[in-house]
């Protein structure tokens, strides 16, 4: 076993625990290319769901006084019911052209929403519906939840406190939706990684403790444009992911 490797796997998901507190969203993204110089595809997104679903239960725990719980009932149901659909889709359907069109609309609809004083576009709030089915199906399917809920809900909750609970609520009601699929149809998989299940879930709870003071540390509006920046970034790293696996030329 390669010490090194351990070293740096258990300092990227705690630090990457860390950013993930003020952005609310990305941990899934940036842990899973980690997880995969461990597992094999599938089983790697039902480890990635066990320490995400860890990360965001602590993150709850510690963030509990600011859910917007409007937020939750306006999103939740529509993303368990996504996360459901996903989950039993994870391993009988190609995700990577579904993947292609959400890497796409993670980078379009950023940059509508940034320049939206110059033109007529806005998010309505019905389409929050549209916004967490379509988190939760994309969580349940390849793991990548976040941005796409980001998008929706960082422009309802402008506070910055109540924008990161609320989407640690968000995130957890995907997780606890997918995680028993994951578990019925990889349980001896995952069984087997126990071990680095149990270390990559103590450092991403204790990244959340220095999360928590970034939070408080960084202003709201520096921390909503690094949320943008990052819902780019999470589009264009899905669209490179997606062509990959497609066997589509890059250059």
């Amino acid at each position: 076993m390669d010490g090194g490797l351990i070293v740096f796997s258990l300092a990227a998901t705690f630090f990457a625990a860390a950013l993930t507190v003020p952005a609310g969203f990305g941990l899934a993204t940036m842990i899973t290319p980690v997880v995969f110089l461990w597992l094999e595809p599938h089983e790697a997104v039902a480890v990635v769901a066990l320490v995400h679903g860890s990360h965001n239960a602590w993150k709850l725990k510690v963030l509990r006084e600011s859910v917007d719980y409007t937020a939750v009932r306006r999103f939740g149901w529509a993303m368990v019911a996504g996360a459901l659909l996903g989950a039993f889709l994870n391993t009988i359907v190609d995700a990577e052209p579904l993947l292609l069109l959400v890497g796409i609309a993670l980078v379009v609809l950023p940059l509508l929403s940034v320049t939206e004083r110059w033109t007529d576009f806005r998010l309505p709030e019905a389409e929050d519906r549209i916004g967490g089915f379509g988190s939760g199906f994309f969580g349940g399917l390849t793991g990548h939840q976040g941005a796409l809920r980001a998008m929706f809900l960082q422009k309802r909750l402008p506070d910055k406190a109540e924008y990161a609970a609320t989407a640690a609520v968000l995130a957890l009601v995907v997780d606890v939706t997918r995680i028993p699929v994951y578990v019925a149809l990889e349980g001896w998989q995952i069984l087997e990684a126990g071990w680095l299940i149990l270390g990559l879930v103590l450092a991403a709870i204790l990244g959340v403790k220095l999360g928590k003071r970034w939070l408080k540390k960084w202003k709201s509006e520096r921390i909503r444009k690094g949320i943008l920046i990052a819902i780019v970034l999470s589009g264009l790293m899905s669209i490179r992911e997606a062509l990959i696996a497609l066997e589509y030329p890059l250059h």
